[in-house]
Parts: structure tokens; sequence; C-alpha cells
């Protein structure tokens, strides 16, 4: 019998995401956080969004953050990964969804 050890992202009650990490653990959590800060920025904004566009914006932009950054940084849109260095990105990832 093997023993496996799993640290679950819980929020409101809902298990979010699972992983094999704290680290990754922690990481996607603290990606929640701002996401959730994004989203009540947002409200503050004059665009008419719903609660629910509100919540996928800033959670896009909080996955984002790296590309944001670059963004605000630069003024220019961040150059994408080849296709190689995309798929070697996807299979190193030790997450499932719940």
């Amino acid at each position: 019998m093997a023993v496996e050890i799993q640290y679950v992202v819980v929020r409101k009650g809902e298990e979010k995401m699972t992983f094999a990490s704290k680290k990754e653990a922690d990481a996607y959590d603290k990606m929640l956080d701002m996401a959730e800060v994004f989203s009540e920025w947002l409200t503050t904004s004059p665009l008419a969004l719903d609660e629910q566009q509100g919540e996928a914006l800033g959670l896009y932009l909080a996955e984002n953050k790296d590309a944001l950054q670059h963004i605000l940084r630069t003024g220019k849109m961040p150059e994408e990964p080849n296709a190689e260095e995309a798929e070697s990105a996807e299979g190193d990832s030790k997450l499932r969804a719940v």
C-alpha cells in the first residue's frame, strides 16, 4: 500500500485544486487571492460587468500576471513561447482538477 500526500486548495468550503507539493498549492492559493483582488478592483471600474464576468476576468488577469506585468512594464505584447516549450511546460505540471 502506497502513501500519497496531497495538498488541496479549498475556497469558501469548495475544493478548487489538488497538488502534489505544498509549494504548488501555495502558489495556486496566492493566484486565487490575486484574482479576488482583481475582481474587487474591477467592480469599481465604469465597465458594466456582472459578478461572474468580473470573477472570470479577475482570474484571467491573475493567471496571466507575468504577461500583464510585461505589458505594463514595456508597453508591448510578450513573445509567445514556441510550441516545444509550451508542451514541455504542460508536461511538467503535477496538478489535477478536482
